[in-house]
């Protein structure tokens, strides 16, 4: 990896800004790699659209913001319709099927349709955590980070007794992505 550029979109309230924090912990603090992450947001504090950037490389980063995604993750419908033209040709594309209804087709891309949201409600009890299976799913796929430096980046970003949680979440969505993987569209 010289550079890779991740961006993980959704609306306010899904963790998206966490989840793009987490990875440039694990990359940046456990990987050693230089990184950069930047977010916005809509105007709402809830519902509004939502992204993070995270740029990642072996040499330090002339510019911070991404520009081609090497990897986009939309978590809505909204964001996928915004922030499609931001994937690089080739690149790959991990969508919610459930709260990203219409995926067009993108020649030459890898698209992977992880239930995140369906798994953390149904098979952990907690919607809150989809963003960590996407994360676990994401990590999976692209190798944005190593198993070990993202399981401690969790450790350390999010609350305290929401750790195995968390973890667990991260699990089952790496566990979802090698399930999936015979299933790109």
């Amino acid at each position: 990896m010289s550079r890779m550029e991740v961006k993980i979109s959704g609306f306010g309230g899904q963790g998206i800004v966490l989840a793009g924090i987490i990875i440039a912990r694990a990359a940046g603090l456990h990987d050693k790699k230089y990184v950069t992450q930047t977010q916005s947001y809509g105007p709402e504090a809830r519902g509004g659209a939502c992204a993070s950037e995270i740029v990642i490389s072996d040499e330090k980063v002339d510019y911070p913001l991404v520009e081609e995604a090497d990897v986009l993750v939309a978590m809505s419908q909204e964001a996928l319709n915004h922030y499609l033209s931001t994937l690089k040709e080739g690149g790959t594309l991990l969508v919610d099927p459930d709260l990203v209804p219409e995926v067009p087709e993108v020649p030459g891309s890898k698209i992977y349709k992880i239930a995140a949201t369906r798994v953390a409600t149904n098979e952990l009890g907690r919607k809150i955590v989809a963003n960590m299976v996407m994360l676990g799913s994401l990590v999976h796929i692209s190798g944005v980070s190593t198993n070990k430096a993202i399981k401690e980046a969790v450790r350390e970003s999010v609350p305290p007794g929401t750790e195995g949680l968390n973890l667990k979440a991260l699990e089952k969505g790496m566990k979802l992505a090698r399930e999936v993987a015979d299933e790109i569209i």
